[in-house]
């Protein structure tokens, strides 16, 4: 079949990117053509690549001017199928990895000021976002979504049919990301950063800081090391964003010497490697790779009711789901049995991580498209 895949940028780093990267290389085996039409692409010997130019002047120009142009190119050629992994016009089907806008933005008017919520209804980003969202809905035959909590979202918000709609997970490396990383870089890793071997050190990967739910991490601190009776607990962030907020939050409460800021990491594996526990108290999630990620490498995961990758975590077995988005004290009280119980939580974690090869989540991908367009 002749494909064409829609992405805005592509880069060497991130989930969404290894996800696509691999997806492509199983269709490439199978013999069929693959088009990519994007903004930004960097894997120079995979697909035919197509520029799609942008308005860069702004957030909302850059939303609008993608999916117009994405469009434009693409009704000039025939393809058998077209996929799209943003949110734009035209596509046969829609990989929804962003999840359901309207649904993230009820979240924020929960907690948001007065002032903020008001400002989601003037926005043009977000008024422009949630008209394309309920045209992508109602018009592309199949939506892909990568947990259950999203696809009861768009269903509720959006009255899509259930039928329109297919969940196939995310999927990780498990040689990547394996608890076999420890034996390789888990001392070293550790001596670089200054932790002792009998410290215990829990791990938040995440770009947003404030989507991911730092703030509630760096809340739950003061409890988790109280409770840990003399241990030393270290906590690494790892991530895109501005910390300086954050780094005054852990002054004020005095755990400042507990938290190293570490900024975006390649190799993240060595990370998880180096960890005892995986924590993401996140506001909202479609599913979270980092998650499965942690969960592959061997660690315990602790995160919300918000994140689907949560449907793949059994309560005090792989980790733990918080019942609150932002309660700091129920997330101290999960990070301590987290720590203690982590190398056999750990195992199981593992376990629960091989049924989600990244391969297995390919294939599954690769027979929506023939049951689609096939």
């Amino acid at each position: 079949m002749r494909l064409a895949f829609v992405k805005k940028r592509f880069s060497l780093h991130g989930g969404a990117e290894q996800y696509l990267r691999t997806l492509l290389g199983e269709l490439k085996k199978e013999g069929h053509e693959l088009h990519v039409f994007a903004n930004q692409w960097t894997d120079e010997a995979g697909p035919a690549y197509h520029k799609v130019s942008i308005l860069p002047l702004s957030s909302f120009l850059s939303v609008l001017s993608f999916s117009k142009n994405s469009s434009k190119l693409l009704k000039k050629e025939r393809f058998d199928c077209i996929i799209s992994f943003e949110r734009t016009e035209y596509q046969d089907i829609y990989r929804a990895g962003d999840g359901c806008h309207r649904a993230w933005l009820g979240i924020r008017e929960e907690i948001e000021p007065y002032l903020k919520k008001l400002s989601f209804r003037i926005n043009p980003l977000h008024r422009y976002t949630l008209s394309l969202e309920k045209k992508i809905f109602d018009t592309t035959p199949l939506i892909v979504v990568n947990s259950v909590m999203v696809k009861e979202q768009i269903r509720r918000y959006y009255g899509t049919p259930e039928s329109k709609i297919a969940v196939a997970y995310n999927g990780v490396d498990l040689n990547k990301y394996s608890p076999g990383n420890r034996s390789a870089w888990r001392a070293g890793t550790r001596h670089n950063l200054g932790i002792r071997k009998r410290d215990k050190v829990i791990l938040f990967v995440g770009s947003g800081f404030m989507r991911k739910g730092l703030e509630t991490l760096i809340q739950s601190l003061p409890e988790a090391i109280k409770a840990l009776q003399g241990e030393r607990l270290v906590t690494l962030v790892i991530g895109k964003g501005d910390s300086s907020d954050y780094l005054q939050m852990a002054r004020r409460l005095g755990v400042e010497d507990h938290i190293l800021f570490l900024g975006p990491q390649s190799g993240i594996e060595r990370f998880y490697s180096s960890a005892d526990a995986f924590v993401l108290p996140t506001l909202y999630d479609p599913f979270s790779n980092a998650c499965l990620e942690a969960m592959a490498s061997g660690l315990p995961v602790i995160t919300t009711g918000n994140n689907g990758a949560a449907e793949i975590i059994e309560e005090g077995k792989e980790g733990f789901v918080m019942a609150s988005i932002n309660d700091a004290s129920e997330l101290a009280g999960k990070i301590i049995p987290a720590l203690s119980d982590a190398e056999v939580m750990g195992m199981r974690a593992r376990a629960k991580a091989e049924q989600f090869s990244i391969y297995k989540a390919a294939s599954v991908f690769i027979d929506i498209i023939g049951r689609v367009c096939g």
